[in-house]
């Protein structure tokens, strides 16, 4: 019988019994005879729980943190989200002070991004490439989605005079995935990728409005805070929602920019699935042109959303 040493446990090649034993400072891995080759059982996702000891599981509670971390992950992650939030390009000195780790710690990451073609270097200084954003729209639902909407958007412009833009939940916060300006000779939008508020937006009522109780407890759960947020009270945020869910859309002044009433539909898929707000952040003119009223563009919003729902599999919403 052999036995192998590993990391807080025993392991018996005859006996799938698996008891705690002391540990070393640092993973062995090592054959009680020298000449004999160790053999290992890989490791079902399942049984991951089960290999874990009372001391584990005291250290994964007291952290807050998974023990299967990845420290090289975490580096690389870290190193795009701040350049992702940085106006200019950084220094390799910049980054490492900004991240609170030393230029050791993440020259290697660095480089290694930059030949993936995440990163973009010149003279020394280094800057997000196109990657993340190409990726971003390589992603089937996503592509789909927007590929099948821009046209109906392109309509609902021309015929409102008013811009509009296509958003989606993710992790927390509420993305811009598709985006088409006014046929006027100015236009007021959001641009593709931009992250707005999930509590204090239309869309975001709209995206919270038509998913069932558990989905919505853990959306807010997720709820990242925007830059100028406002506060709002839970049991004012869950009026808004039913009221939304009972009107079947959201409209409301911005609480962002004066002036302007946000308009926005639900897009349902398939088995009543939602899938994105279809938004019009409306805009009055006050000279002679004469552009359709607030109503006449909530009722070309309306009709474009309940086409779309169709386009993407649902069969019944806005009939």
């Amino acid at each position: 019988m052999k036995i192998y040493f590993t990391n807080k446990m025993v392991f018996s090649s005859k006996s799938p019994t698996i008891r705690p034993h002391q540990p070393p400072a640092f993973a062995i891995l090592r054959p009680l005879h020298q000449n004999a080759m160790p053999r290992t059982r890989k490791l079902h996702p399942a049984e991951a729980p089960a290999v874990q000891t009372a001391a584990d599981h005291e250290e994964e509670s007291a952290s807050g943190k998974t023990r299967y971390a990845a420290p090289a992950l975490d580096k690389g992650l870290d190193i795009l989200e701040l350049l992702s939030r940085s106006e200019q390009m950084l220094t390799l000195n910049q980054i490492s002070r900004q991240l609170g780790r030393s230029v050791n710690e993440i020259f290697r990451m660095v480089v290694t991004l930059e030949q993936r073609g995440y990163l973009v270097a010149d003279n020394d200084h280094y800057r997000l490439s196109l990657k993340l954003f190409e990726l971003a729209h390589h992603h089937q639902p996503i592509r789909s989605l927007v590929s099948t909407a821009l046209p109906h958007m392109r309509e609902l412009a021309n015929r409102s005079m008013q811009s509009t833009h296509l958003t989606v939940y993710e992790a927390g916060r509420v993305i811009v995935v598709a985006q088409v300006d006014s046929p006027e000779r100015w236009a007021f939008g959001l641009k593709v990728g931009a992250l707005v508020s999930l509590t204090d937006t239309a869309s975001g009522h709209v995206l919270l409005a038509f998913r069932d109780q558990a989905e919505r407890a853990s959306m807010l759960a997720a709820h990242v805070r925007m830059d100028g947020e406002q506060e709002i009270e839970t049991a004012q945020l869950m009026r808004q929602i039913e009221d939304t869910r009972k009107r079947g859309h959201s409209r409301m002044e911005s609480r962002q920019i004066r002036g302007v009433i946000n308009l926005s539909y639900p897009v349902m898929g398939a088995n009543d699935r939602m899938l994105a707000a279809l938004n019009v952040p409306y805009i009055e003119r006050i000279d002679k042109k004469v552009n359709p009223s607030l109503d006449e563009v909530q009722g070309i919003v309306q009709e474009i959303s309940a086409r779309l729902s169709r386009l993407m599999g649902d069969s019944s919403f806005g009939s």
